[in-house]
């Protein structure tokens, strides 16, 4: 089975405290039957907290692998991808794993928890478990997205950020076996359009890490009210946008403290922050450290 094995792309990245992901794609073998799977795993170390963890993971094949960057293979560049002689057929392996002081900041609002998601998301719960996940269309289009990207570097740093939080979110909803694609509370959202002005508001505030928008800005490129772009984001995302924006801020300055090396005053500045104490004290807010300690890994 071993010599079957061919790697055709292999990204690791870990930042202490935070979130370590790995993304193997493998290239299929005509004999493989392999069924789309996910498992969240939750790990309770009750002796040693600093090993509580949850992991996701993800198994999905039928996507396609061009052997080149798409941006320098004629096929892809002349959108002729069917044809491309570069692309074979690969099977997906993505794992995410989460440290329990990220996973703190999503249930620090509960002081005393009251659900399974809280327990979990807080550490309260002392079991160890695993349970297998439906992947539903919503993870299916968060997968490809991962996978299928065209970002480098510090914008892909960006985008792998926001997919792993919607990942989180989907597999929690899939925990408690609820239906992530169940009707919206806000009836607007019914509407496609609607639905799209909000994801491409989550994408805009994305590519706003360092200029910081306001909503009332966001709400006028998207061609939305203030209100619905609240509302709708809410809903569709699980966070408000304020939330949203700040904790991929703070997941990608780790990134630039920790794998660019960068200090303190330059990643203040890369992210708009008008003085470094603003910065320091959002900073330790959502990982509990100051930005200096983690300079110091």
């Amino acid at each position: 089975m071993q010599e079957e094995i061919e790697t055709l792309q292999e990204v690791v990245r870990n930042v202490p405290g935070s979130v370590r992901y790995g993304i193997t794609r493998y290239k299929k073998q005509p004999q493989w039957n392999i069924e789309d799977t996910g498992v969240l795993v939750y790990h309770y170390a009750k002796n040693d907290p600093e090993q509580n963890y949850l992991e996701l993971r993800f198994c999905v094949s039928g996507n396609v692998y061009c052997r080149q960057k798409e941006s320098e293979c004629d096929y892809c560049k002349l959108n002729k991808s069917k044809s491309c002689i570069e692309k074979v057929d690969s099977v997906d392996v993505l794992s995410f794993s989460f440290s329990a002081n990220y996973l703190h900041q999503f249930a620090k609002a509960h002081h005393s928890p009251t659900s399974l998601t809280d327990n979990v998301l807080s550490f309260k719960h002392t079991t160890s478990f695993s349970k297998m996940l439906p992947l539903c269309g919503k993870t299916r289009m968060a997968i490809e997205a991962l996978l299928n990207h065209t970002y480098t570097d510090t914008l892909e740093n960006i985008f792998i950020n926001a997919q792993t939080q919607i990942l989180l979110l989907y597999s929690m909803d899939c925990m408690l076996g609820e239906k992530v694609e169940s009707s919206f509370t806000c009836k607007f959202l019914a509407n496609e359009a609607d639905r799209e002005k909000i994801i491409k508001a989550r994408e805009i505030l994305l590519q706003h890490i360092g200029e910081p928008i306001t909503i009332k800005a966001l709400s006028r490129k998207v061609a939305i009210n203030e209100c619905y772009l609240k509302k709708g984001f809410k809903e569709i995302f699980g966070t408000t946008i304020f939330d949203f924006y700040q904790s991929q801020r703070m997941e990608h300055a780790k990134y630039l403290l920790y794998d660019k090396g960068l200090s303190v005053t330059e990643v203040s500045l890369l992210l708009g922050y008008s003085s470094i104490s603003h910065f320091s004290t959002a900073f330790k807010k959502h990982t509990g450290i100051k930005p200096c300690e983690l300079l110091i890994h």
